[in-house]
């Protein structure tokens, strides 16, 4: 299992748990080296069979303030452009790396959630908020474009093009209510109760079947680019595979019992 030394990572329950935990104090930014982490983390999982399901969280107060002023803003306007594009592709990597890990990612979000942060959980598949929650892709305020790391493509799917613009054109910042009605939030659950609501949903991904689960979130990604009718043929393709898996067979198996019982899905 990848030993990381500047964010948290533990495993139980078959759910990986991720957490931001430099400078608290700060609200957990981002700095080079927890970038990197993150993106190793993340393709580590790809050949990891013991992680069925992954949390991504912050530590006290706050999920993620985004990049650190000092660590990286600063650096970053002394930098030449060759430096500033190994940058960009390091952070972009993050989230190709989430999206493209077969774990379904929860995000557990309390208190700010800024920037680089909000794309950290953007690139998550699901996103638990609290009443407290602040939601701000803030990259205009800094005199950058809000085309960081895939928010122009991500955000869109998630809460309409819309509203995506509103965010990505003004950097204001989105209410736990707001998020959640927009569907940025599948659900608001009170601070004390999120990262163990976070454990729990992860921790019944992890149940599942899998196999299936992977696939469903390998074809949510790549039917973005498709026509219906490709589409439609390739899920004809990812659905026939996964009965040809031992937990499509337990699960009949399960559902024809007396009396019938739930299916111990196993992953394979």
């Amino acid at each position: 299992m990848f030993d990381p030394r500047h964010v948290r990572l533990e495993v139980r329950d078959r759910v990986a748990t991720i957490t931001l935990v430099e400078h608290p104090e700060r609200k957990n930014p981002l700095t080079f080296e927890s970038y990197a982490e993150l993106r190793d983390i993340f393709r580590a999982f790809v050949d990891e069979p013991d992680v069925k399901a992954v949390v991504l969280a912050g530590s006290g107060d706050d999920f993620c303030s985004g990049g650190d002023v000092h660590d990286i803003i600063g650096p970053l306007v002394r930098m030449d452009l060759a430096g500033k594009l190994r940058f960009t592709h390091m952070t972009g990597d993050v989230v190709k790396a989430m999206r493209h890990c077969p774990q379904p990612i929860v995000a557990a979000v309390d208190g700010v959630c800024a920037g680089a942060g909000a794309i950290l959980a953007m690139g998550s598949d699901l996103r638990l908020g609290t009443p407290r929650a602040r939601v701000s892709f803030l990259f205009v305020r800094v005199g950058l474009s809000g085309a960081d790391m895939g928010a122009c493509a991500l955000l869109p799917r998630i809460i309409g093009q819309g509203r995506a613009s509103e965010l990505l054109y003004t950097g204001r910042t989105l209410s736990a209510e707001e998020a959640e009605r927009w569907g940025f939030f599948n659900r608001l659950v009170e601070s004390a109760a999120l990262k163990a609501e976070a454990h729990q949903m992860a921790a019944s991904i992890a149940a599942g079947p899998t196999f299936a689960h992977a696939t469903t979130k390998r074809m949510l990604h790549q039917e973005w680019a498709m026509p219906l009718d490709q589409a439609i043929e390739a899920e004809a393709e990812a659905q026939a595979l996964c009965m040809e898996t031992n937990d499509f067979r337990r699960a009949y198996e399960a559902f024809s019992a007396t009396p019938r019982r739930d299916p111990a899905f196993r992953g394979d």
